[in-house]
């Protein structure tokens, strides 16, 4: 084996396990998240729905502005959780691969921006639900392939535009009880942190003409 197939193949394989060790990160967080979701329900469950109006986003109101961190994890029943699971545990595994600092960053934003928008636009409204999430990570991972323009991130944000396009059909206003300002601002959210946080190049040491 020659100096550059050798040399060829030890990259291929260190980028493998970085991959596979993102992957196993990546699971392991989002079946935690899940798990504390479907643990608050069942207290929220035996309290008859208490949570939800305690720290849910009201909005136009100064006190609902504290919902803006816990209401991604509060849902209006069991139902309304198993809807958010699936497409949370996916579209937030794939928006974990590059790492778990900048998930935990892209999360941030998306919850910030997904909850602000959603207070501000949903006068004495109470907001809860993980579908401000799932907007906001469908749109990180769609928005990274095309920002970063990683051979990966691209197939994947191909893959995820294929597959979940039609939940854009909830950014329309028309859905009795359901929060479409949610799912715009998450969406929103996550488009602002693909952005922030994409790949930085190297400044070409040549001058541009």
């Amino acid at each position: 084996m020659s100096d550059y197939s050798r040399s060829a193949f030890e990259s291929a394989k260190r980028g493998a396990g970085t991959l596979l060790t993102g992957a196993v990160s990546a699971l392991v967080i989002m079946v935690g998240v899940l798990g504390v979701m479907w643990g608050v329900e069942i207290v929220d469950y035996m309290l008859n729905g208490t949570l939800d109006h305690q720290f849910g986003i009201v909005g136009w109101d100064p006190d609902g502005l504290l919902g803006i961190v816990f209401a991604p994890f509060l849902h209006v029943g069991f139902g309304h959780l198993m809807a958010n699971s699936l497409p949370l545990l996916i579209l937030g595994f794939l928006a974990a691969l590059r790492g778990v600092g900048k998930f935990l960053a892209a999360s941030a934003v998306i919850i910030v921006i997904g909850g602000f928008g959603t207070w501000f636009t949903s006068p004495g409204v109470i907001t809860v639900g993980a579908s401000g999430l799932v907007f906001g990570y469908f749109g990180f991972v769609v928005a990274r392939g095309l920002f970063d323009r990683r051979i990966l991130d691209i197939v994947i944000a191909i893959g995820v535009a294929i597959a979940y396009y039609s939940i854009l059909w909830g950014l329309l206003p028309n859905q009795q009880g359901i929060s479409w300002q949610g799912h715009l601002f998450g969406l929103i959210g996550g488009v602002i942190a693909a952005w922030f946080l994409r790949r930085k190049r190297p400044e070409s040491p040549y001058p541009a003409y």
